[in-house]
């Protein structure tokens, strides 16, 4: 990575488990398995290389449609996760990790809650690389939750319509004080965004992968962080 320019933030569309599964006749939740040690490999790297932000779409609001047996499964995958934070959390503090978990709370299982808010509790004042990992999240809900506490501050006469801003919606959302990504990365082949960091995208360099996701390594993530060095970001200037 000489000469490379790091991105600040990075955002990451965990994509392809169930396909990478089913090519190898396994079921779609061993696919999981695997894609959560990428997550891990891929977090320690990033942080080798210098990303300061990183935000993974673990788990959207659309998924809960999934089978009841697939998403008894993922919950049970972040439990084990969460777990191992709480064990691992003398190495996660000696790395620096600030974890923050994206989305709405409510409509996950209330030990999971718990788990979260104990997580984010034990890193929140560590600084060396912030974690932001998308769980029961929604790009429009997420802008619906930021836009419900500016229409509350209008009710309550603490604000003025034509006094709403950009910042007031940025500073409402799950992202708030952290900048927005730099380069999102979805391996799989697929070419969406899928409702994934909608507000904070407006300026993101996107790289589309065609390995699924439990087959991305270091050199795929070094791969769209070349892609991201050729890109003339002008935002909106000539």
């Amino acid at each position: 990575m000489n000469n490379m320019v790091i991105p600040e933030h990075i955002a990451i569309i965990m994509d392809g488990n169930g396909r990478w599964a089913k090519k190898r006749g396994l079921e779609r939740t061993e696919g999981h398995k695997v894609g959560a040690e990428v997550f891990r490999k891929i977090c320690s790297y990033a942080r080798e290389i210098g990303v300061k932000h990183i935000t993974f779409y673990a788990f959207s609001t659309e998924n809960w449609k999934r089978s009841k047996n697939e998403v008894d499964k993922i919950m049970e995958l972040f439990r084990r996760y969460l777990d191992e934070m709480e064990e691992r959390q003398g190495e996660n503090e000696e790395a620096g990790y600030n974890v923050r978990f994206l989305g709405a709370k409510e409509g996950l299982p209330e030990d999971i809650v718990s788990m979260i808010n104990v997580v984010e509790s034990n890193s929140c004042d560590k600084d060396k690389m912030f974690v932001n990992i998308a769980v029961n999240y929604g790009g429009r809900d997420e802008i619906v939750h930021s836009v419900k506490k500016i229409a509350e501050k209008i009710k309550n006469g603490e604000l003025s319509p034509e006094d709403i801003t950009e910042d007031m919606i940025s500073d409402g959302l799950y992202t708030a004080g952290q900048p927005d990504p730099d380069l999102i990365i979805r391996p799989s082949g697929e070419y969406r965004l899928s409702n994934f960091l909608i507000w904070q995208a407006a300026y993101a360099e996107f790289y589309y992968d065609d390995v699924l996701w439990p087959d991305f390594t270091p050199a795929d993530l070094d791969r769209a962080i070349e892609a991201y060095n050729h890109r003339n970001r002008r935002f909106g200037a000539v």
